[in-house]
């Protein structure tokens, strides 16, 4: 067992136990409830409705996003229901009225969601979930939306980061000690979506098949009475494959006296673990040292506050895997990915619908109508544009898409209130995985670029219907 070969085979997307989930149906803000409770009023609750989930830019410094978090969108919308204690909570509290409890008692979400698949990269403008459905049961969707969406494609994205900055080395999740204890199991599976390949948290390992990975801490080996014991006791446990961590007192001695502790077990040592100082440095002596003492074998993993510019600066060094905290699990700077959720059309007075757009200045403004999105590419099979059709109607917008090229990238998630399973169940984390790779690939060569510039590719959009929101 060592950091460098994860202990299980992955399986992503796999629920290895079964875990009954609770209700997320509290994991939204207050106004989404007393907004209902005002269209019920009103009698506009029923009114069918289209609402987007996208962000008007991408980050500071992000060329591309990657969209992450699909299927842990469906399993919420799936445990979204009120329980009796939730609707006696909101009684006891005031937050809405009877009526608006009668509501929420029987809530299940019917409606209908199309996306991007998990997996896509995504640009400004890209409408990752499209929600349809009545005002009232798409609209209290929106803080959980956003708030699995905003944190889980930030963290993907920097992942994609990462990955890139390794070029084919393998990146693993160690972040679960910097960050919410829940956060800490939805970056373990965003990373993946973003190219790693393994976590050190268990629960992530549990819930979606991600192989898990770790041996040791300092605190092991400054736990034994010397070095010597500490090393020859983890290899007495974990095996000679294991990974030692050598960097506790001085790193030299401490990487003879790891391989001399594999061979006294009958094995040769599987890697040794760099968790401190000039990590460029160190790996090449280390390497040195190792091929010297005739551990050819032997790998060398380093950890120790890496992102993507560490990794990059790691790229001339003899490393063979990277261990990514802090700043995987905080997005590497950008902590979320500053999407919204908008009302974009809805049915009005007389049956028909139509679009609605926020006109705010100060760049809040939005693009009413529903959208249909696809990916241009060139005579070489490089992404050239994201073309975003405005229109009512399927069909229209789909064939807009075909005449111009552009290959769709909505996908059906939910249909009348039925979760597509593919996009949760066995296979789907390895599926996004391997989505993202094939989708970052398309792209042209500056998305590839870790220095601040401009998106990877314009947004282009069409309006086919001629249509217009106005001012009410």
């Amino acid at each position: 067992m060592n950091d460098y070969a994860p202990t299980t085979a992955f399986t992503a997307g796999t629920a290895v136990a079964s875990v009954d989930a609770p209700s997320t149906s509290l994991l939204t803000d207050m106004y989404e409830l007393t907004m209902l409770q005002g269209a019920l009023a009103s009698g506009t609750a029923t009114r069918r409705s289209v609402f987007e989930l996208f962000g008007r830019g991408l980050p500071a410094s992000r060329r591309f996003g990657v969209v992450a978090g699909t299927g842990r969108l469906l399993d919420a919308i799936e445990a979204f229901t009120f329980t009796p204690s939730q609707i006696d909570f909101l009684h006891r509290t005031g937050v809405v009225n009877d009526e608006t409890l009668d509501f929420l008692r029987d809530y299940r979400f019917t409606g209908t969601v199309r996306g991007y698949a998990e997996g896509e990269c995504y640009f400004a403008g890209s409408p990752l979930l499209t929600v349809e459905g009545t005002f009232a049961e798409a609209c209290i969707l929106e803080t959980l939306a956003l708030s699995i969406y905003n944190y889980d494609c930030a963290v993907a994205s920097a992942a994609s980061r990462m990955t890139i900055a390794a070029h084919g080395r393998p990146c693993v999740d160690f972040g679960a000690r910097r960050a919410h204890e829940q956060a800490a199991v939805a970056a373990a599976r965003a990373s993946v979506v973003g190219g790693f390949v393994g976590t050190s948290n268990l629960e992530a390992g549990l819930l979606y098949g991600i192989p898990t990975v770790g041996t040791s801490a300092h605190s092991f080996t400054l736990l034994h009475d010397s070095e010597e014991d500490a090393f020859a006791a983890q290899v007495a446990s974990l095996g000679p494959s294991t990974t030692i961590l050598v960097d506790t007192y001085d790193i030299a001695t401490g990487v003879e006296r790891a391989v001399k502790a594999a061979r006294a077990a009958g094995g040769e040592l599987g890697a040794v673990r760099l968790d401190s100082g000039d990590l460029v440095a160190e790996a090449f002596k280390v390497r040195a040292q190792l091929d010297a003492l005739g551990a050819t074998s032997t790998k060398i993993t380093v950890t120790n506050d890496l992102d993507e510019h560490a990794i990059a600066a790691l790229g001339a060094a003899p490393v063979d895997s990277y261990g990514v905290g802090t700043k995987l699990v905080t997005g590497s700077g950008r902590p979320t990915a500053a999407l919204v959720y908008k009302l974009v059309e809805r049915e009005g007075a007389d049956g028909t619908m139509e679009e609605v757009a926020k006109f705010s200045s100060g760049g809040k403004s939005t693009v009413g109508g529903r959208k249909w999105a696809g990916r241009t590419l060139t005579s070489e099979g490089t992404a050239a544009e994201e073309l975003v059709v405005s229109s009512s109607s399927q069909e229209q917008g789909l064939a807009a898409l075909s005449e111009a090229g552009a290959r769709p990238l909505q996908v059906l998630l939910v249909d009348e209130g039925q979760i597509i399973e593919e996009h949760r169940g066995k296979g789907a984390l390895s599926a996004a995985a391997e989505r993202h790779r094939a989708a970052r690939a398309e792209l042209p060569y500056d998305a590839w670029r870790l220095s601040d510039g401009e998106s990877a590719l314009p947004t282009r959009h069409v309006d086919l219907d001629g249509r217009s929101a106005t001012r009410r």
